[in-house]
């Protein structure tokens, strides 16, 4: 089958997104458009796109793990990571770098087994260090010109789904996701 998100990335960085066994995600901006909505009350509210959620459900099948690391706190985060069956959220993080480390020691990972999206300056070093660096087209031009990535599509409006189908393309498992799908059996 031809992927033609693949055919759109350098050779090398395909070969890093084959070793990829935790996708860590900012939230405003990539899970989300990035807009802020509030009640009169003051109570927040969010939109996440049901593409990006199916697509990291896939992803934790295929045994790439998930995690949220996100500089604000809101329980609507902390109610579709349990929606999606994302253990590793951390909310209220201002220096998201030491944040993703201590992650990884718990994990037993490195950053070389690391992709990272975010949006912003506070995903800086996160995007920097991790084996894949990914950020979405409304960045900064300054963070866009640091990350390895920039998906097609913006927060909010797929480009998580874009980054999974991609990490699953890459590790070759996403043809037999389709296959799946395609002759209504088990999913793999």
């Amino acid at each position: 089958m031809s992927h033609e998100l693949l055919a759109s990335l350098a050779p090398e960085l395909v070969e890093r997104l084959r070793h990829i066994k935790l996708l860590a995600l900012d939230v405003d901006g990539v899970l989300t458009d990035g807009r802020l909505y509030f009640h009169a009350d003051g109570s927040e509210l969010k939109a996440f796109n049901t593409l990006d959620g199916h697509g990291l459900k896939l992803a934790k099948r295929a045994g790439i793990q998930v995690a949220l690391i996100t500089g604000r706190s809101s329980p609507m985060v902390t109610q579709r990571a349990r929606a999606l069956g994302i253990e590793h959220v951390q909310q209220g993080v201002e220096r998201k770098l030491p944040a993703l480390e201590s992650l990884c020691d718990s994990l037993g990972l490195t950053l070389d087994q690391v992709a990272y999206c975010g949006d912003d300056l506070p995903d800086l070093p996160c995007i920097h260090r991790s084996a894949v660096g990914i950020t979405v087209p409304g960045a900064p031009c300054y963070l866009r010109q640091h990350a390895d990535w920039v998906t097609q599509v913006a927060g909010g409006h797929g480009a998580v789904r874009e980054i999974t189908d991609t990490l699953l393309m890459a590790q070759g498992r996403l043809d037999d996701i389709i296959d799946s799908y395609l002759s209504n059996g088990p999913l793999t």
